[in-house]
């Protein structure tokens, strides 16, 4: 079994890793573009040009399945992916976890790019999803690039300025970009008011893992022998994780398999 993720950077490590943790024996492509990111600030015509690449350098390998772990590209490239890839290739996309948050009740924080913020499409979420509930939509400048580079300084900037945006009684916060994911217990940190249960925190990597064993007619395993074969492509080229990769759980896990070359 093959799986094959893509993104702009290294937001695909949570459902990298989470496919691991559903399925230790599935070999990994990670296609993604460090050459052409930041895509959220670009036209959705470059936006689909990059996604597209990536996607088809991913496809060469010849998956079973390819995770759209990005936000950005799954809301403007998805039907781009599907119809050139599809049935061949099973494309599964991203989406915020705003239904599943919504269902605790809320108040709801969602944290994202300031190009997502606002859009119409996370707004039809909102309005499908958690129109009953208070939401706050909290954008997050620089947080992702700033994860993708491992600064922590910028990090630390981000999260605080995000946070000073969360109003103090949100009891759960979406995490609206796979970037974000890699600093959960961070985020949960930095807008956890002193005395009350902890924020619960939404993101979507455990969901698209599971959604592309689906696709594939797959069960989860997570006692299968682990595979150690993990192939890299940065804007296509074959290469190893990128050193910022390391700096997180999950690219650590990933790396803890895969025999150096």
């Amino acid at each position: 079994m093959k799986i094959a993720l893509m993104d702009s950077g290294i937001g695909l490590l949570p459902a990298a890793a989470a496919v691991r943790r559903l399925r230790p024996d599935a070999d990994l492509v990670l296609s993604s573009d460090p050459d052409g990111m930041p895509w959220g600030p670009h036209t959705p015509d470059y936006l689909m040009e990059h996604a597209l690449a990536v996607a088809r350098a991913a496809a060469a390998h010849r998956p079973d399945a390819l995770i759209v772990a990005c936000n950005t590209a799954s809301v403007h490239a998805l039907p781009a992916l599907r119809a050139e890839l599809e049935p061949g290739i099973p494309v599964i996309g991203t989406v915020p976890a705003i239904k599943p948050a919504a269902a605790g009740g809320g108040p709801v924080a969602i944290w994202a790019t300031p190009a997502t913020t606002g859009s119409p499409y996370q707004r039809g979420l909102i309005r499908d999803f958690a129109d009953s509930v208070d939401v706050t939509e909290v954008p997050c400048p620089g947080l992702a690039d700033a994860v993708q580079h491992a600064d922590e300084d910028a990090i630390d900037r981000a999260i605080a300025a995000a946070a000073a945006l969360t109003p103090d009684d949100v009891r759960a916060v979406v995490l609206g970009c796979t970037h974000y994911e890699l600093l959960a217990e961070r985020i949960r940190a930095a807008v956890q008011p002193a005395g009350l249960p902890p924020v619960a925190l939404y993101g979507s990597a455990d969901a698209v893992a599971a959604q592309a064993l689906r696709r594939i007619g797959a069960d989860p395993d997570p006692t299968a022998t682990p595979s150690t074969s993990l192939e890299v492509l940065l804007s296509g080229r074959p290469s190893e994780l990128p050193e910022a990769a390391l700096t997180y759980a999950e690219g650590r896990v990933l790396a803890a398999v895969t025999p150096a070359r």
